[in-house]
């Protein structure tokens, strides 16, 4: 018994690791690119650049949503070519809507409208690119998805970087970045290859995805993403332009937190959609989650006096708050994970309970807050409340679940 269980355990091991790869290749750059902008651009022009990739993050809400759509109907028998469809039609809206938003966040945040619409033109490549990871992901091809989530990193991340270095604002970077994604979507497509022929009987348009499915996890996705973000574009708002750049310097803590466990997701997300499987691989998830994140605040705090080394002593009065950073990223790392699994079996109404927080989270900030430690710790704690109540339903509906399946009748043939 115990052999069958280490046969079972070890393509799943591997699976972590290939996806953790790829992932973490693209965390690093991602970190490098905020943690070297941080010191060319300075603390009087860093925080447009973090506010912008903050919003950026909160654009790519349609492109997470569609990744998980199209994995979770891949799983349960869609072709690839009718999810590529949905793919295209699903960045078409994305653009007519960055369109509109980018004279509203240019006025909203009081950034320049060239550096916003770069920053946020990057919006209909992510679909793309979040499309293609989506087939991977549904089709179990993880080491194919750990090189496209690597390579993907390095394309939008090394040219903004190139124009940093030579002197270049925020603006070129975001611009950059922005080519960048366009080029990872191009190769994930590659990567991904042409749909199979069909084993089972019936059309593409028989099984065709409509956009309303992608809408009920975006509104998932976009709760999740401005509970993690919304701090970012506040922290303008009540803070000096110093110390929201040291905020956002931070913050880099809570999205390492945050993002290293992401491989955990990706690849239980697709034993979450099947019946049969979902209630463990809900509770594997959570699991793994809560233990990297406890190792991710331990790291945090021994880390923290290299901050100044790294990012220059002018933020060295955020050094010993990292650890309360790397918290939020891990507690909503958490949250990610219970709200991925809403997403797999379609029961995306528990995102009513994460926009409360974020409500809660942003009343008390532009309330109260008015100090880098009240800010962190407001968040941290709505976070942590949240993410309490969100796990406890989660995993009581999937255990009720789960028992109702078990007592359900055999089928008579």
């Amino acid at each position: 018994m115990a052999g069958v269980s280490a046969v079972r355990r070890f393509p799943v091991v591997a699976d972590l690791t290939l996806v953790t790869a790829g992932a973490m290749t693209a965390n690093v750059a991602g970190y490098l690119l905020q943690l070297l902008a941080g010191r060319w651009l300075g603390v009087s022009g860093y925080s447009e650049f973090a506010s912008l990739l903050a919003v950026q993050l909160l654009c790519a809400v349609p492109a997470l949503a569609l990744q998980n759509v199209v994995a979770r109907e891949l799983v349960r028998g869609a072709s690839v070519a009718a999810l590529r469809r949905l793919q295209w039609r699903c960045a078409v809206i994305v653009a007519v809507v960055v369109a509109v938003l980018v004279p509203v966040v240019t006025a909203a945040l009081n950034v320049g409208v060239a550096a916003c619409a770069a920053a946020l033109g990057a919006a209909p490549a992510l679909v793309l690119l979040s499309g293609e990871q989506g087939v991977l992901q549904g089709g179990r091809r993880f080491r194919a998805l750990g090189v496209v989530l690597g390579a993907a990193g390095i394309l939008r991340v090394a040219p903004a970087l190139v124009l940093l270095a030579v002197g270049g604002g925020a603006a070129l970077a975001l611009c950059a970045a922005a080519v960048g994604v366009a080029a990872a979507a191009a190769f994930a497509r590659f990567v991904a290859g042409s749909p199979t022929p069909r084993s089972r009987a019936g059309t593409d348009e028989d099984d065709a995805v409509g956009v309303l499915p992608v809408l009920r996890a975006a509104q998932v996705q976009a709760a999740l993403m401005a509970l993690s973000s919304t701090d970012l574009i506040v922290v303008r708002m009540v803070l000096d332009e110093a110390d929201a750049s040291r905020y956002a310097l931070g913050t880099i803590a809570a999205k390492i937190a945050f993002w290293l466990p992401q491989a955990v997701g990706v690849v239980l997300y697709p034993r979450m959609a099947q019946p049969t499987h979902s209630a463990q691989a809900i509770r594997s998830a959570l699991a793994v989650l809560s233990g990297i994140g406890i190792v991710a605040v331990l790291g945090a705090a021994l880390a923290a006096p290299l901050a100044p080394l790294l990012a220059g002593q002018d933020y060295a009065p955020i050094q010993g708050l990292l650890w309360l950073f790397a918290l939020h990223g891990a507690i909503l790392a958490v949250l990610q994970g219970a709200m991925l699994s809403a997403i797999a079996v379609d029961r995306t109404a528990l995102a009513a309970l994460t926009w409360l927080g974020l409500a809660v989270e942003v009343a008390l900030m532009v309330s109260f807050a008015r100090s880098i430690p009240t800010l962190i710790t407001t968040v941290a704690s709505v976070a942590a409340a949240t993410t309490l109540v969100v796990a406890v339903i989660v995993l009581r509906t999937a255990d009720r679940d789960s028992n109702v399946r078990r007592h359900e009748p055999e089928p008579q043939l």
